[in-house]
Parts: C-alpha cells; sequence; structure tokens
C-alpha cells in the first residue's frame, strides 16, 4: 500500500510540474509575441519548489527528514514585470515619444478609466486629439485632452511640455509608488490605485520626440528559455505516463493474487 501511495505522490508532483512549466511556456511565448509591440515590458514566471502538504498544513516540520518532508513539487507563485528601459530607437516621427527613465508613464484616458502606458507611439485623430494607436486620448498634467492642429508647427520643450501657437501643455507623467502594484490590463496598459502614483519629479521628465521605445524583450533569450521550459514539460509528462504504467502493472499483479 505504501508503495501505491509513493508512486501516486510521484504522479502528482509530475502534474504540478508539468503544469507549471505549461505556465511559464505561456508566459514566455507571450513575450515573444510582443517583441515588436512598442513599450512592452517582459513578464517573468516566478517558479518556486512547494513543501509537503503535510507542512504547508503545518502537521509535520520542514527538515525532520521524514516522509512527510520529502517536497510537494513546483508551482508558479506569480508572474513579475520587468520594468527595465527598452531600446530608444529614432523613428523621424515627432508624434513618436521615449520615455528615458523606468519608473515613468503616459497616462491615457480609456472609457471612464484612466490607464498608464509606455508606448509613445502617438497619432493625432481627425480633431486634433494626440491618441495612443488604440484611439485612447493621451491626457495633459491637469488630466485634460492634448490637442494640436496639425496645420500650425509645434514642438516638445524640455521637462515634456508641448507648444504650439503661444499654447505650452503639460504632458500627464505620473510614477508608481510601487512597481509591483501595477497590473496589466492588454493592450500594453497598465491600471494603478489612485495611492499608487504621483506626479513624476521635474528632474526625471525626461521625454524625447522622433524617438520610440522598442520591447523590452530579447527573442534569442526568450527563445532559449522557452526551449528549456518545453523539454522540462516533456520530461514532466513522460514521467507522469511511466507513472500511469507502474500504476496500471501493480494493479494488474495485485488482482492476479
Amino acid at each position: 500500500m505504501d508503495v501505491a501511495l509513493g508512486m501516486y505522490y510521484g504522479l502528482y508532483l509530475s502534474a504540478a510540474g508539468a503544469t507549471a512549466q505549461g505556465q511559464k511556456v505561456e508566459v514566455l511565448s507571450n513575450n515573444l509575441a510582443n517583441v515588436d509591440t512598442v513599450g512592452f515590458k517582459r513578464e517573468l514566471a516566478i517558479l518556486e519548489s512547494r513543501d509537503s502538504e503535510a507542512i504547508e498544513r503545518q502537521l509535520a516540520l520542514r527538515g525532520s527528514r521524514g516522509l512527510s518532508d520529502i517536497g510537494g513539487g513546483t508551482g508558479q507563485n506569480e508572474t513579475a514585470t520587468d520594468f527595465h528601459v527598452g531600446t530608444i530607437r529614432p523613428t523621424g516621427n515627432p508624434l513618436d515619444m521615449a520615455l528615458e527613465t523606468p519608473n515613468s508613464f503616459f497616462v491615457v484616458q480609456q472609457g471612464q478609466e484612466k490607464l498608464l502606458t509606455r508606448a509613445g507611439n502617438f497619432q493625432l485623430s481627425s480633431a486634433g486629439e494626440l491618441q495612443t494607436r488604440q484611439g485612447d486620448t493621451v491626457l495633459a498634467s491637469d488630466g485634460s485632452p492634448i490637442t494640436l492642429d496639425s496645420r500650425l508647427p509645434w514642438e516638445l520643450l524640455p521637462g515634456g511640455f508641448i507648444s504650439q501657437a503661444g499654447d505650452v501643455r503639460e504632458l500627464g507623467l505620473v510614477q508608481a509608488n510601487q512597481l509591483s502594484g501595477l497590473e496589466k490590463v492588454g493592450q500594453n496598459y497598465f491600471s494603478a490605485t489612485e495611492n499608487n502614483t504621483t506626479p513624476v519629479p521635474t528632474e526625471e521628465r525626461r521625454v524625447s520626440n522622433g524617438y520610440e521605445e522598442r520591447s523590452g524583450v530579447n527573442p534569442m533569450e526568450e527563445m532559449v528559455e522557452l526551449i528549456a521550459a518545453q523539454r522540462a514539460y516533456e520530461t514532466s509528462t513522460r514521467m507522469i505516463q511511466n507513472h500511469d504504467s507502474m500504476t496500471s502493472s501493480l494493479i494488474s499483479r495485485m488482482l492476479r493474487v
């Protein structure tokens, strides 16, 4: 009976490993799919070893070296976002803007919600509103839309000020008090609670126009990690098959007896 329980425990460990590696493959695949997305921040799959169920339920002590201290396999604890600044490259398009500091974000309006983004490849609407590629409004520091007359010249002044025909508007730039508190909500946007953002200090308001921040994904590194995760997944699934085969063989022998 102890043999059967041990085999089933091994099956569960292998299944946990396969699940964790499968989740990591999904994260890496999404990173690779966004290798050309302006301002994209890669996700990191955080895997950790689990204690046995007995230890998690405080029925045994870690390090006891007994049957209850053999480990509980591997699981994905969480995903974390890598906020390092991507490569900044010139585009020649004055509507493209790049933030040079890692903890700085443009503020955009999507419906009734204000969201944050690092993607500064902006465009003008037919009404002259500065918008993201998704058609959401880029906001000034006072929370109002930024509008430009496409027929008149304009320039981006140091500190993120947009000047046109004597009118100067300040880009809405905020920073997160805790980057870990930002939540990805799709379309290259982040959401943040109101008390987790503050205006970017004057000395850190470094914005360049005619440039864009490339994706933070290194395709070679992601591909190497993806191959390793796929192999680990395949190893776990083979272990599941082996456990299943051994269990079937054990049951057959027991029935013959």
